[in-house]
């Protein structure tokens, strides 16, 4: 074989290689893993609702509820979720609740009788009412699909960035567990100058979204912008993604999985260009 036809089959396997990365970044960031559970009461009201999110969608979610001194089970239920792994239900109080505290409600998902994931919350009763409730619980992992773009994830509030190489709007979103309270969202150049600052409202699910738009002469300096995203003043209900804009479009750089396959697609290239190289030399 010769030089050229030796290089041809190495840039051929460095591009399957680049072509592995884009479909190992996406099997392996899309992956959502884990389950969030809601319950949320009125004031005096005799319903609870139970809302959530999981990451198995053909296994039933079994519901339990225990009494505030563990020893009666009051109510079970079971459903299936949605396509998109969303589920929904309620409970209704009936004489059955009649000790004061906090009934605890409990979600549960099994294959072949071993747990897969489990989440509870707990409402307050009072003489046979809730109390004001809108309670989270969640262990809920959902990858992005540009790993490259930090996700960060705190209790409360949760953001999450999409966009690509080369790209002049990043695709924000999140979720949290308030739905009454606007998010603000503040964009921050390098040099700390404030380059936009919005207000999101959450639906009725503390699902958000915005798509940010790059370029312009606000984002004319090169380097890492900060977006960040609060909502009240907690600590916990604030969270921020750096993202690197060069020329006013996304700059993300390599992952870990790329940098590897990269790393091994080059030394392809060197070990066949070498051995031709030997092939050709004259021989004595």
């Amino acid at each position: 074989m010769n030089l050229k036809g030796s290089t041809t089959i190495a840039l051929c396997v460095m591009a399957l290689s680049l072509i592995s990365v884009s479909s190992i970044q996406q099997d392996v960031f899309a992956e959502m893993m884990g389950m969030s559970l809601t319950a949320e009461a009125a004031e005096g009201s005799d319903t609870i609702l139970i809302r959530g999110q999981t990451a198995s969608q053909v296994t039933d979610i079994t519901f339990t509820v225990t009494s505030p001194d563990g020893f009666n089970r009051l109510a079970v239920d079971q459903i299936t979720p949605d396509a998109n792994g969303k589920f929904s239900t309620e409970f209704k109080l009936s004489s059955l609740w009649k000790q004061n505290g906090f009934y605890t409600i409990t979600a549960m998902q099994s294959v072949h009788n071993n747990s897969l994931y489990t989440m509870t919350v707990e409402v307050e009763i009072i003489n046979e009412m809730t109390t004001e409730t809108l309670v989270t619980e969640s262990n809920l992992e959902t990858g992005i699909f540009v790993p490259e773009l930090e996700q960060l994830t705190r209790k409360g509030l949760t953001m999450r960035a999409n966009a690509m190489e080369g790209s002049t709007t990043i695709g924000i979103t999140g979720h949290s567990d308030r739905t009454n309270i606007d998010i603000t969202l503040k964009v921050v150049a390098p040099n700390g100058n404030v380059v936009s600052v919005e207000q999101i409202t959450p639906n009725l699910e503390g699902e958000f979204a915005k798509d940010i738009t790059t370029g312009g002469p606000l984002w004319s300096q090169d380097g890492v912008y900060t977006v960040t995203a609060q909502q009240g003043e907690s600590s916990d209900h604030k969270v921020s993604i750096e993202v690197e804009i060069v020329d006013g479009v996304v700059i993300p750089e390599f992952g870990a999985i790329a940098a590897l396959i990269l790393a091994v697609a080059i030394i392809s290239i060197i070990a066949v260009s070498a051995k031709s190289r030997l092939s050709i030399m004259p021989r004595y």
